[in-house]
């Protein structure tokens, strides 16, 4: 069983757990109790699979392993799963994240068991992304995500959460349109939406502009890229702590993924062609939004600005079309899942105590909480890529990929690596330094049991992966390797952009 049907277990575990916390009768506090503590036993036992999965992985194939399929809408559109070196890291943090998202979440009081239900549905919905080896199966997961997250920011979401999860919606909506078509036309081109025959697929040039344009409507909104992030600072200000966990974690990801997957070994003169425009984005995505960072003066916002411009680090290492940057960009995005989501968090703490973001109600609550001044300073080192942390290893090789290709481009970026610590520092000297005047602050408790038991496995990866790497590059590798040898004529088309 676990041989041959892992990848469906994955998918369907989730939707079990959904369908029983759904099932459980009563609204007392037992049944708040059961509903919480199986939502959790769903994710950590969805987790222990994709660890089995991960253990199953060879990363020294670049082939498509684990692969389950059977007829699904006709013979030549089929359910098909597998991963590979650029989909299996993915699966493994999203299911690492979601028991965390769900003991975060251990406070929720209103409609309990939908809560944690859509949260399990969630997770099925963001594994299929990654694991879906059929273009129309793949749009139909990367679609289907936007229901229960739409539900998360709008039932449970803060005072405007009507419009933001409506403007989440609409905006994710209308960009994967476009993408729909694509497939349409990709179709009717190659006569399959399986995702390896496509790969292998060579569409005409003037076509792979047209899909490329296509794609990136939904990715860009996705990831998000600027100037098409405005639903990202709304969606994570209203959404729950938990929510803008998976939001910044896995769901942004989904962005940078369908890029490796589809865009660039897919429409490879196209993505050449649109190199100078990625580029120009990316710079924009991480100086601009830097420095809007510097603006703010609610954490959550600082926060989700901060994770547009480390996403123009994304884009960027992926464009730049050479080893260490597209390799850069791929460990970036399983970092910034990482550092993210524990700065989510972080603010979620302070919150749920004071109930405000805004970052003149703090100062000097260090002397109160000295447990957690230790936790939000490890993340935030980590945020500003600090040697030692996971932040430093991703940013580090987009740079380096970049200068390879453009180092106009590589040294502008680098700029946003001094505006990061600018914002990231400025924002906890003022929440954490400085006298303990205000008397709401006086009051303030440290770290729980439960919140240390959810913030710790976060330093440890933190750390882990800042002092070694190689448990991820090497997934990455090889699959990196593959792509970069099946574009034969890609580095000369280079060439004539630097």
């Amino acid at each position: 069983m676990l041989g041959f049907h892992i990848l469906s277990g994955l998918l369907i575990l989730p939707l079990i757990g959904a369908a029983f916390i759904l099932c459980l009768r009563g609204d007392g506090n037992k049944v708040h109790s059961n509903a919480r503590y199986a939502a959790l036993a769903t994710t950590l036992v969805t987790f222990l699979l994709s660890v089995a999965a991960w253990f199953m992985f060879d990363p020294a194939s670049a082939d498509f392993q684990l692969v389950e399929q059977k007829v699904w809408i006709s013979e030549s559109i089929r359910f098909k799963l597998g991963v590979d070196g650029f989909s299996i890291p993915f699966v493994l943090l999203t299911t690492f994240l979601m028991p965390i998202c769900v003991a975060a979440s251990w406070h929720i009081e209103k409609q309990v068991k939908a809560y944690f239900a859509c949260f399990l549905v969630l997770e099925t919905t963001l594994i299929g992304v990654f694991v879906a080896l059929d273009l129309v199966l793949f749009y139909v997961f990367f679609e289907a995500g936007l229901i229960p997250m739409f539900l998360i920011i709008g039932v449970w979401g803060g005072k405007r959460r009507i419009y933001a999860a409506f403007k989440f919606f609409l905006y994710t909506l209308l960009g994967s349109l476009f993408m729909l078509l694509a497939a349409i036309a990709m179709y009717w081109e190659a006569g399959t939406t399986d995702i390896p025959t496509l790969l292998q697929h060579r569409f005409p040039v003037e076509m792979q502009k047209w899909l490329w344009l296509a794609f990136l409507a939904s990715f860009a909104v996705k990831m998000p890229m600027w100037p098409v992030h405005t639903w990202l600072p709304d969606a994570h200000v209203e959404a729950p702590t938990a929510g803008s966990v998976i939001l910044a974690g896995v769901l942004l990801k989904m962005g940078g993924y369908g890029f490796i997957r589809f865009s660039i070994p897919m429409f490879p003169d196209a993505s050449v062609y649109f190199t100078p425009l990625i580029m120009g984005l990316s710079l924009v995505a991480i100086i601009y939004t830097s420095l809007v960072a510097l603006m703010q003066e609610d954490m959550k916002k600082l926060v989700a600005y901060s994770s547009v411009a480390h996403m123009g680090f994304v884009t960027m290492g992926l464009f730049s079309l050479t080893q260490q940057g597209i390799q850069g960009a791929m460990f970036q995005m399983v970092s910034h899942g990482l550092v993210s989501g524990a700065l989510f968090l972080c603010v979620g703490v302070v919150y749920d105590r004071m109930h405000t973001r805004e970052i003149a109600a703090f100062g000097g609550i260090v002397n109160r909480m000295p447990n957690y001044a230790v936790v939000f300073m490890m993340f935030t080192l980590a945020n500003v890529g600090l040697p030692g942390t996971s932040g430093f290893i991703g940013e580090f090789l987009t740079i380096v990929g970049t200068f390879l290709q453009f180092p106009r481009v590589a040294f502008c970026a680098a700029i946003g690596v001094i505006l990061s610590a600018a914002y990231a520092l400025w924002l906890y000297r003022r929440v954490m330094y400085g006298p303990l005047v205000k008397p709401e602050l006086m009051s303030l408790s440290d770290l729980t049991r439960r919140e240390l038991a959810v913030f710790v496995p976060l330093v440890l990866l933190v750390v882990y992966y800042g002092v070694q790497p190689d448990s991820i590059l090497n997934s990455f590798q090889v699959a990196t390797s593959k792509l970069l040898e099946s574009l034969p004529n890609v580095q000369t088309a280079m060439l004539t952009l630097q």
